[in-house]
């Protein structure tokens, strides 16, 4: 009589659906294409994945990190992990099961660098963050403290600064970092809505200096679809707010965007739109900064920042508001009536030497807003380079490596 085949046991990658955002970063940079997801899950082929680990440090949650051991035969299918509301628990394993080779070669920092053009370290000198300190399942209540319009009555886009009040609760953050927001009610299907991220907009000390709160920048976001208008399930429920209203909030998520400490620090800030959310919080935090340190002490901030017309920018008047010799800003319009078309990248482009000796120096790199701004900073940026007399391509490389070149885009 023939012994019983043994069980050959996988390390099964798996995404928890409770805390995933679904911003879809995962499955851009898996390099076997392993990833996919429905209207509702993100999912992982277990015949496809590798376990290279690319896609881990890229998260912005940590919902990719979790992995069950398994019967090889009975790795759990794409359909099975498209139904889940929640993970599994870990399954009691076979005495006799032994592991397959491919289970044994995965390092848990590994990181596949050439994915993404980000680093996936925080700066030397950043303050250490909290991270995941309420879930979705313990999540944290604040109080609206205030919702303010940001953009003109007549633009097309209604841009929000909404304040949110923790009162005596922890809940430390720090410039780059984002919280996520629990909608409430459930979706078509009859299930809790899943959580959004949005980047905070004020500095560590509180969007009122000294106060236990916060403040994002959020555009109320409406989708067409089949010729149907489709409001947007978070973004209008937050503009919605009144003060004295209660959201439930994860977080605070984010170990890697974040700001430099040491003063002499030079910030290179490229965004659009509610891209400027992390952008003000650093720029807030330098131009407080300037009241306890002496002009020389600090590193220069550049910033590129681009919108249809300056009647939908975002904080448009306070940013003309701020001293010359904090900020060097360059503002890009792309539809002012009679004028030519300007996007972030045309700006920088003009401002080549300055973007170019900047580069330099101690820097560090911020770009945040709609994804497809990407392709052209990055071109800008090798131009720029380029007629400077220098290699991008390494330079760059060395900025990912040592943590001072940092996306998020969406």
């Amino acid at each position: 009589m023939n012994a019983p085949e043994a069980v050959i046991l996988i390390r099964q990658h798996l995404i928890d659906p409770e805390v995933c955002i679904r911003c879809n970063t995962c499955e851009e940079t898996c390099p076997v294409d392993a990833i996919t997801h429905d209207s509702r899950n993100y999912v992982v082929d277990a015949d496809k994945c590798n376990s290279c680990g690319a896609c881990i440090s890229p998260c912005p949650t940590g919902s990719i990190d979790h992995w069950r051991t398994m019967p090889k035969a009975g790795a759990y299918t794409l359909q099975e992990q498209l139904s889940w509301d929640e993970l599994p628990v870990q399954q009691e394993i076979a005495a006799d099961a032994s592991p397959a080779p491919e289970s044994l070669a995965f390092d848990a920092v590994q990181v596949n660098a050439a994915v993404s053009p980000s680093s996936t370290t925080a700066p030397w000198s950043a303050a250490h963050p909290y991270t995941n300190l309420y879930t979705l399942k313990t999540p944290i209540t604040a109080t609206v403290a205030g919702n303010f319009r940001l953009t003109a009555d007549d633009a097309d886009s209604d841009i929000r600064h909404i304040v949110l009040d923790f009162g005596n609760q922890f809940f430390p953050i720090l410039e780059g970092q984002s919280i996520g927001v629990i909608p409430p009610g459930t979706d078509a299907s009859g299930k809790p809505h899943y959580m959004r991220m949005y980047s905070v907009a004020s500095p560590r000390d509180g969007e009122r200096e000294g106060y236990n709160n916060l403040s994002l920048t959020v555009k109320r976001v409406v989708e067409d679809y089949d010729g149907k208008p489709v409001p947007g399930v978070a973004s209008n429920y937050l503009c919605d707010l009144q003060k004295g209203d209660t959201v439930s909030l994860a977080g605070p998520f984010g170990s890697s965007y974040l700001m430099p400490n040491h003063a002499n620090a030079n910030l290179l800030m490229i965004c659009t739109g509610t891209g400027s959310a992390p952008m003000r919080a650093m720029t807030e935090r330098r131009r407080r900064l300037l009241k306890t340190q002496a002009k020389e002490q600090n590193g220069k901030l550049l910033l590129f920042f681009g919108a249809r017309r300056s009647e939908e920018l975002p904080y448009f008047g306070p940013l003309r508001k701020l001293p010359a010799e904090l900020i060097d800003m360059h503002l890009a319009f792309s539809r002012v009536p009679d004028q030519p078309r300007a996007y972030v990248q045309d700006k920088m482009l003009d401002a080549g030497k300055a973007v170019s000796e900047l580069l330099d120096g101690d820097t560090y790199v911020y770009i945040c807003g709609l994804k497809g701004m990407e392709t052209g900073v990055m071109q800008a940026l090798r131009d720029i380079c380029k007629d400077a007399g220098k290699d991008w391509s390494a330079l760059h490389a060395r900025m990912v490596s040592e943590g001072r070149f940092h996306v998020e885009t969406y």
